[in-house]
């Protein structure tokens, strides 16, 4: 690939669903999907909106090892980051990614404490497209 990180952030962007992996008491990745996140800071630092009562938070509150993956079903390509989770409970973070609309989800506004935000930091990736893996270096 020629501009690595230009491919990926345009992957990223396109995507309306991300898949985001914890791991749970007894060892095991537990994935979901979730909407894409809400700020991005190149491909290393993706923030997310979720319940804080979330059996998720409670997982990364143990075990912040995460995965997350973006897929493009449509060129069957796609890219996954792995890295560790930061929970934000601080109003500055919980402000810096609230949109209106936000209450059908967070009742209490901005300040509700089941609102947090998930800050995904990535170490490492691969890449997959056209029958290819690579593995990609996060600077």
């Amino acid at each position: 690939m020629k501009d690595v990180e230009k491919t990926l952030r345009n992957l990223i962007e396109k995507q309306g669903v991300v898949y985001i992996s914890s791991i749970d008491e007894e060892g095991f990745p537990n994935t979901k999907a979730m909407l894409p996140p809400r700020k991005k800071e190149g491909i290393k630092v993706f923030y997310f909106t979720t319940n804080t009562s979330s059996m998720r938070v409670r997982q990364y509150k143990i075990n912040s090892k995460a995965c997350i993956y973006f897929c493009d079903r449509r060129f069957f390509r796609g890219i996954m980051l792995k890295g560790k989770i930061e929970i934000l409970e601080d109003n500055l973070s919980k402000k810096m990614i609230w949109k209106d609309g936000d209450e059908l989800y967070y009742s209490k506004g901005v300040t509700d404490p089941d609102y947090c935000v998930l800050k995904f930091t990535a170490e490492s990736g691969r890449f997959y497209s056209n029958f290819n893996s690579e593995n990609i270096i996060i600077k």
